[in-house]
């Protein structure tokens, strides 16, 4: 077992990994009292070695880990990377890059969807992990040996995982597939929150344009301040208290004091009266510049059984290639599919179209049809 608490030892043990294939990755964090992730512990799995480094040990510099995960010749292998990598990106401004994401290729190998890393442990390595330590407070100190060895696991088994999902990969000629998604993780804007955006989150329900000009200052006004004080959104204010104020857009204090939930108190103080000029600035946006609402097409007639049999193709298409459906399709994607003639959507782009999406739209096209062979669902061409 390897404990690093200072800059020299991770220094040393960064550059034994220097000249490796790939190296594996975990964090441990605490996100209950902050907006940001507070980092508590990373685990670093190299070839042979791996180490649990201490963020929070007094005098420790991360910088050896960070120029470890710019190294652009060595593979990053996360299990369900898009937290850990959004705290290094708020850490450094960077994306480790290049990544390999094992959740995402067991879902293109045909594990389930998001298969968690213990399953997936199991039934590649046969690997038994203690789960007892996973709810402790990973911020307080010391770190007891037990807590240490079970965030050591989530970083030597994933070499084995890792191997063995590389080389099905490679065997079935899905790297490209892997690629694809891979390329959203190492996006920098996957990361990257933009506060005009967080009102369509929240299921606001009026249709007046208005109010949603309202929403859309209110969350933006939500997001920044949560931002500058490190705390949770619901800490500043809550989503229903926020929608509440969206729909009545209270004029003044004593408007706002009647929120259910917020006191005299609140209404009174720095935040009420901020809370006050984003109403102002969502009153006084033209009607139209204001955001235009969700647009849910209306199902054509008809429409309504060609979903179910969709969903119906893509279990078949799941099933035959192995890859899980909600890799493929989303419910979402498969209403577009139904409804319109050629939707922008994901299973009509890159491998997705290839394995699905011009199947899909040779069913609905009538040049394809379902059937039933030998108690198992096929296509035949027509």
């Amino acid at each position: 077992m390897k404990y690093i608490t200072t800059t020299q030892d991770l220094t040393a043990f960064c550059d034994s990994l220097k000249g490796a294939d790939f190296v594996t990755i975990d964090t441990e964090f605490m996100r209950e009292r902050t907006y940001y992730a507070k980092l508590c512990l990373v685990q670093l799995g190299g070839p042979k070695d791996a180490a649990a480094i201490d963020p929070l040990a007094e005098g420790i510099d991360l910088q050896p880990l960070y120029a470890l995960l710019d190294d652009s010749k060595i593979l990053k292998v996360f299990h369900a990377a898009r937290q850990d990598v959004e705290i290094f990106v708020n850490m450094t401004g960077r994306v480790p890059t290049p990544i390999f994401d094992t959740q995402i290729a067991a879902m293109v190998c045909g594990y389930g969807e998001s298969i968690g890393y213990e399953p997936l442990a199991s039934s590649l390595t046969n690997a038994v992990i203690d789960k007892s330590s996973r709810y402790t407070d990973w911020s307080q100190r010391p770190l007891t040996e037990r807590q240490i060895d079970y965030a050591l696991a989530d970083v030597t088994h994933l070499r084995d995982i890792y191997v063995k999902l590389a080389a099905q990969i490679e065997k079935s000629s899905r790297g490209e597939w892997v690629n694809e998604e891979m390329a959203i993780l190492t996006d920098v804007h996957t990361y990257q929150t933009d506060p005009m955006e967080v009102w369509k989150r929240l299921k606001l329900r009026t249709d007046k344009p208005r109010r949603r000009a309202i929403l859309r200052e209110l969350a933006a006004w939500r997001e920044l301040e949560a931002q500058s004080a490190n705390l949770p959104r619901a800490r500043v204010i809550k989503d229903e208290q926020l929608l509440e104020i969206a729909n009545h857009a209270p004029a003044t204090i004593e408007d706002l004091a009647r929120t259910r939930g917020l006191s005299q108190g609140f209404a009174q103080g720095r935040l009420g009266a901020a809370i006050l000029e984003a109403i102002t600035r969502g009153n006084a946006i033209s009607l139209k510049d204001c955001p235009a609402g969700e647009v849910k097409k209306k199902m054509p007639s008809g429409a309504g059984a060609v979903l179910e049999l969709l969903k119906v193709l893509l279990r078949q298409v799941s099933d035959k290639y192995g890859v899980a459906a909600k890799l493929i399709a989303t419910s979402d994607d498969l209403e577009r599919l139904a409804a319109e003639d050629e939707p922008d959507i994901k299973p009509l782009h890159g491998w997705r179209r290839k394995l699905f999406g011009d199947t899909a739209l040779a069913f609905k096209h009538g040049n394809l049809a379902l059937a039933i062979k030998n108690n198992k669902v096929t296509t035949i061409s027509l």
